[in-house]
């Protein structure tokens, strides 16, 4: 239903919590009306909130809005992995001089991570390859 799309960095700054939090609840349930977006809140958001805030996720690019009988369905046009790459770069330009590598090590020596933690990590290290590898998303 919805197409995928390329994002610009800066579009990336503009995305509010409320925002996200659609965007959040459209990767893991896919196409949705906005009531049902509304029930799978984290947060209670008024109605006209979070009309607003899908209207500006259309318009921004990052959902789709389409006509299915009576009722509109909206669906996330940023695949998950391409928002959080283009976040994750953005963070590495401001606290980590660009670097992936230090943004990771930041967050790992700022984190409170317990020694499961730091074994997943470890795991998961080891088992990435010096290409690009695509962690399913959960």
């Amino acid at each position: 239903m919805a197409e995928c799309v390329i994002v610009s960095h800066m579009s990336m700054i503009a995305l509010n919590e409320n925002e996200l939090e659609a965007l959040r609840i459209l990767w893991e349930k896919g196409a949705l009306k906005p009531a049902e977006i509304q029930a799978h809140f984290s947060w209670p958001i008024e109605n006209a909130t979070l009309r607003s805030v899908l209207v500006n996720l259309v318009e921004k690019k990052h959902a789709s809005r389409a006509l299915q009988g009576k009722a509109f369905f909206y669906a996330a046009r940023i695949p998950k992995a391409t928002l959080l790459q283009n976040l994750m770069q953005r963070l590495a330009h401001v606290f980590a001089g660009g670097s992936n590598q230090e943004l990771v090590a930041q967050l790992v020596e700022t984190a409170d991570l317990d020694p499961a933690d730091l074994v997943f990590l470890r795991k998961t290290a080891a088992a990435t390859t010096p290409t690009k590898t695509k962690r399913k998303s959960k």
